[in-house]
């Protein structure tokens, strides 16, 4: 895999990953809630989060086609999806666009995105918990334990509130720092840790080593997304363009001018990958982990 293509490396996983999202989520359900939820999980977005537990999953030594890493990889996207209806209420950014389509609660109606949001967010947890014996039980809580801790009041629903709070405000790079390492860098972060948690008997170094890959990659993607916002149009993002300067919200690019924050992202990239040599794990298990945090640096959208 040291010369790996990482389109195709992808292509199986997307497949995997879309298909037993789609296999969770019903459209016939109560009061087409399904529907609501079908629509803002499936057909959209890079899934960076459930590509980096299943390429992390293999770096410590899974196999492809391991149950548990498709079940870590499905739950982390759901809570991911479940984020992005929320964020985009009218109690929140009042977005309309998302992923290049209206966001849920303008198709659906508040209420309905609401319901949505919250559903995907109990199915994350239920897809770690399959009931059949699949999964070694001591996997699952793991993944539940990391999960839960990373979408919670001191992961991303924190790092929102933080978010929130700080329209108008001139953050500290520190400051800034910890509103994105908990907003955004907690699920990437969390996706590597349940990759690795998917194999069990993976060493503390591998693990300390595979935690500061995620967190630099975590932020390294804020960082390009902060430069998106101002470089980008809003048909290339799939999201409002320019809203986080309209909105008045602090970002790296705001904090310490476009050409630096492109040179911090490219500064954490390294530290990324000089994190995943320090794993000492075969560069062949590597490859897709070091292509997809080119991939985080290198987008468009």
């Amino acid at each position: 895999m040291s010369g790996l293509h990482l389109a195709t490396w992808m292509a199986p996983h997307l497949a995997r990953v879309e298909a037993a999202l789609s296999a969770h989520i019903q459209a016939q359900s109560p009061a087409a809630l399904g529907e609501a939820m079908r629509y803002a999980v499936l057909d959209g977005g890079k899934r960076l989060r459930p590509l980096l537990v299943l390429a992390t999953a293999e770096a410590v030594g899974a196999a492809s086609d391991s149950p548990a890493a498709l079940n870590a990889a499905c739950a982390i996207e759901a809570i991911h999806a479940y984020s992005l209806v929320h964020d985009d209420m009218p109690c929140m950014d009042n977005d309309v666009l998302r992923r290049g389509k209206p966001t849920v609660h303008v198709q659906f109606g508040e209420a309905q995105a609401l319901l949505a949001g919250d559903a995907l967010q109990t199915l994350a947890f239920e897809m770690l918990t399959p009931a059949s014996a699949s999964v070694d039980p001591l996997v699952q809580a793991a993944c539940v334990g990391l999960l839960a801790r990373a979408s919670g009041y001191q992961g991303m629903a924190g790092g929102q509130a933080i978010d929130l709070a700080s329209v108008g405000k001139r953050l500290s790079e520190d400051q800034l720092r910890q509103m994105h390492r908990l907003k955004t860098g907690a699920l990437l972060l969390c996706s590597v840790q349940m990759g690795a948690a998917c194999v069990p008997g993976v060493s503390p170094a591998v693990q300390a080593a595979l935690s500061r890959f995620g967190e630099a990659l975590g932020l390294a993607f804020q960082v390009v997304d902060d430069v998106l916002d101002v470089t980008a149009d809003s048909a290339t993002l799939g999201k409002t363009a320019g809203k986080d300067e309209a909105a008045d919200k602090p970002t790296y690019v705001a904090l310490m001018g476009l050409e630096a924050a492109k040179a911090y992202a490219a500064q954490l990239a390294e530290t990324a990958l000089q994190s995943l040599t320090d794993t000492g794990l075969p560069d062949s298990r590597l490859a897709a982990l070091r292509a997809l945090t080119a991939m985080v640096v290198q987008r468009n959208n």
